[in-house]
């Protein structure tokens, strides 16, 4: 409850805080999306447009994810292969071009904009620079109440004790502390990692069940970045959030969430528990992410994946498997036929015909690597 002693009052206006309507629901998923897809229109120039000319930007091409109440899902991917507009799509922040989003079982893909209003509290979004999503003309009480005020139905707050009361403990949660001495300041007045945390507070107040965190920390110092995850974390096991962890950071990842998704060109080629995944990659590319972390020691293993070429358009999307003009063990069949994501222990799935092979060149490299 968002109730400390003596504040029994706020029980009836603001209820439990992160806590979920139907909690007596049998199902641990908190949102899934089916084969989601998302088609842009490329900005071409003025004779092109006047002619009529339509070029498409295949953002995300059939994606499928499930979340579970309570779990940190981290997604992956260089930059470019569609992990924030996975995220903007599955809050409906943009309109998919086809397929299914449920929110606690029930399909909000095509909801009336009055109805995801009402939803909008409960599904809430960190973005990554919180130099830019935080008005600079605001306090930073005004900044975390503004949400507050909007869904004052929704959320069932009366009073103006009420906001300010669910302000200080939501600075609370992230350890801004006390909350007092931080309501009146100003962004300008606040350091990076401050910032974060006020636009974590922000997304908590509402009282949401899921919050998509994009790319939280890659703009914080390492220090930092510590802070804040263990923030994020903390209210995972305290309040059971459930968060979509966008990041480009394989490492960070690994220690951060409880499941991982790698995306490659609007595609997610490999999914599973973060821990597997990392120990036991299958995919080719999720190979050369790993290979790319470094190591903090001279004399530890060094292992090559390359990874050929740029990363193609996704105006110009390569037929068969998307990766095969830049992976090592590409055949003919990988540029003919396009391999489907595919369960092959656990909960661990992949999207290769050749993960095999891939995997035990892999291995036979890390053991030449550790030999040497």
């Amino acid at each position: 409850m968002l109730v400390c002693e003596g504040d029994s009052h706020l029980t009836e206006t603001v209820g439990s805080f992160g806590s979920s309507s139907d909690a007596s629901s049998t199902s641990d998923s908190i949102i899934r999306i089916v084969d989601l897809q998302k088609h842009f229109l490329a900005k071409l120039g003025f004779w092109q447009t006047i002619k009529g000319k339509k070029v498409l930007i295949r953002a995300l091409d059939g994606v499928s994810l499930d979340i579970k109440r309570g779990e940190i899902y981290g997604l992956v991917g260089e930059s470019g292969c569609g992990k924030t507009t996975v995220g903007r799509a599955m809050l409906r922040l943009i309109e998919p071009t086809s397929g299914s989003i449920f929110f606690k079982g029930n399909d909000i893909t095509h909801l009336s904009s009055a109805a995801t209003r009402t939803l909008r509290s409960k599904m809430q979004m960190v973005f990554q620079d919180p130099y830019e999503s935080i008005n600079p003309r605001m306090s930073v009480f005004d900044v975390i109440a503004e949400g507050v005020r909007i869904n004052r139905e929704v959320l069932g707050v009366k009073s103006e004790e009420s906001i300010r009361e669910l302000v200080m403990r939501a600075l609370n949660l992230v350890q801004l502390v006390p909350p007092e001495q931080f309501m009146p300041r100003y962004p300008h007045e606040l350091s990076g990692g401050q910032r974060q945390r006020v636009a974590i507070a922000r997304a908590l107040v509402l009282q949401p069940d899921f919050i998509v965190a994009d790319e939280p920390v890659s703009m914080l110092d390492v220090s930092i970045r510590a802070e804040v995850l263990n923030v994020m974390t903390d209210l995972r096991d305290k309040l059971g959030l459930s968060f979509l962890f966008i990041t480009h950071d394989l490492a960070l990842a690994k220690h951060t969430t409880d499941k991982l998704g790698i995306m490659y060109l609007g595609q997610i080629v490999e999914q599973g528990e973060s821990g597997e995944l990392i120990d036991k990659p299958l995919y080719p590319y999720t190979q050369a992410l790993i290979a790319a972390i470094p190591v903090p020691d001279p004399d530890g293993r060094k292992v090559k994946v390359f990874a050929g070429g740029e990363v193609p358009s996704a105006v110009n999307v390569p037929s068969g498997c998307r990766f095969h003009p830049r992976c090592p063990y590409a055949k003919e069949l990988c540029s003919t036929t396009e391999p489907k994501l595919k369960l092959i222990e656990g909960d661990h799935y992949v999207a290769c015909h050749f993960y095999e092979e891939a995997y035990a060149k892999f291995k036979s490299r890390i053991k030449s690597s550790v030999a040497s």
